[in-house]
């Protein structure tokens, strides 16, 4: 396969929605971000972060079950149900799947869909050149949606679909100029994001115990001069029985004597200091005036390197 991994284009957070142009409102949904790349023969799926997951989702490595172009590359996000609604939790026990054995009980366990929402490249053309609405086009006349792959829909009504997604307690809402052309490696106001709740990487710097089993983290971020800031701790979320207690087991040859963070937590007396090697997803409501996360809430383990959970995320 000749195609390079991209970075994909990315939305910028918003708190105002847009009016006026011609916008369109779409669902944002919680999985990951993924690009199918396909040259006619072989296929590969790569993240935002143009790391490699072909393996991990062989319902999409043959595209020609639901797409009748000779070669492409797609844009979209792989999500996972939980209750009827998509659970990041559940799509990282795929993404996050690295043995065939593992990869296999996953791929049976959970069920994923793609939810394809742009086109960039077309039997030997590229379209990233094209409005939005021009590839939109482009995707309808050769995505056949299955139980796998599904088409994005727009929605001209962008308040009323924010609401809905509001009571469905959904991720939140993405807002794109339809004439906007895809700007790889790219990041500005014509794509816009309105998340119903914040989240962000943190690293983890110390656990508490109740009896022998981790019971809570206690999170950090990085400054611009690299020292890590308590913000919080977080015992509540989505990690299972299991999932604690083999964190209990893979810290034993973490811990240090030296607190890891430059402030004082608010749980220093009953913490156990760890080096600063574990990442973890959070989701919170908001900043408080100390500075530290409102109702964090843990959602997966993340393959991120610790450097990277800084305090630009906010």
């Amino acid at each position: 396969m000749d195609f390079m991994p991209i970075t994909p284009f990315e939305p910028i957070s918003t708190d105002e929605l847009p009016s006026g142009g011609e916008w369109t409102g779409q669902i944002k949904w919680d999985g990951v971000r993924m690009l199918l790349y396909f040259d006619g023969q072989m296929t590969k799926l790569i993240n935002r972060r143009r790391n490699e997951r072909t393996l991990q989702y062989p319902e999409l490595t043959q595209p020609q079950l639901f797409c009748s172009a000779d070669s492409i590359i797609l844009d979209g996000e792989i999500i996972a149900l939980s209750d009827g609604k998509p659970s990041f939790y559940e799509i990282m026990r795929r993404d996050s799947a690295r043995k065939s054995s593992t990869i296999a009980q996953a791929s049976q366990q959970v069920a994923i869909t793609y939810m394809i929402f742009d086109i960039l490249y077309l039997n030997d053309k590229w379209l990233t050149d094209l409005p939005l609405k021009e590839r939109q086009a482009a995707l309808q006349d050769v995505i056949k949606p299955s139980p796998h792959v599904q088409l994005v829909t727009n929605h001209t009504d962008i308040e009323g679909l924010y609401k809905v997604v509001l009571a469905h307690e959904l991720e939140g809402i993405v807002i794109k100029d339809l004439n906007s052309n895809y700007l790889i490696n790219g990041k500005d106001k014509r794509w816009q994001k309105k998340k119903i709740f914040k989240d962000l990487f943190a690293v983890v710097g110390g656990v508490t115990y109740r009896g022998q089993i981790v019971n809570s983290l206690l999170l950090g971020l990085y400054d611009e001069f690299e020292q890590l800031w308590y913000i919080g701790h977080a015992g509540t979320g989505k990690l299972t029985v299991k999932d604690w207690q083999q964190l209990t087991r893979s810290i034993q040859d973490m811990g240090t004597a030296d607190r890891p963070f430059r402030n004082t937590p608010d749980r220093e007396k009953e913490a156990v200091w760890i080096e600063p090697q574990i990442v973890v997803k959070v989701s919170y409501l908001e900043w408080t005036p100390n500075r530290t996360l409102r109702h964090p809430s843990i959602q997966a383990f993340m393959d991120v390197s610790p450097q990277d959970c800084h305090m630009n995320q906010t």
